[in-house]
């Protein structure tokens, strides 16, 4: 299987995409094939990224403040429940 084939089975969970290093590192992963859990605070910041990388299916925006422990745990079950697993936390 080729890098570009087996990149794109892997699944990151993204958190603070609203901007600065989290929405950098989620465009990346998205630009370079990965699906992509992007975890944020607002729902218009986490669709433009979608958008911006053009990733569509591969990537799942959620609702999320990290310092919520039960927005955690749907963060991780909505990430399970669409893609199967998580291979890399950012």
């Amino acid at each position: 299987m080729s890098d570009a084939a087996n990149q794109s089975l892997r699944i990151a969970l993204v958190t603070g995409v609203g901007s600065g290093i989290g929405r950098a590192a989620a465009l990346a992963l998205l630009v370079d094939g990965w699906s992509v859990v992007l975890a944020g605070r607002r729902v218009e910041t986490l669709d433009a990224v979608i958008e911006e990388a053009g990733a569509g299916a591969r990537a799942l925006a959620v609702l999320t403040d990290v310092s919520d422990p039960v927005a955690v745990e749907k963060l991780f079950a909505a990430a399970v429940e669409c893609f199967g697993r998580v291979d890399l936390l950012f």
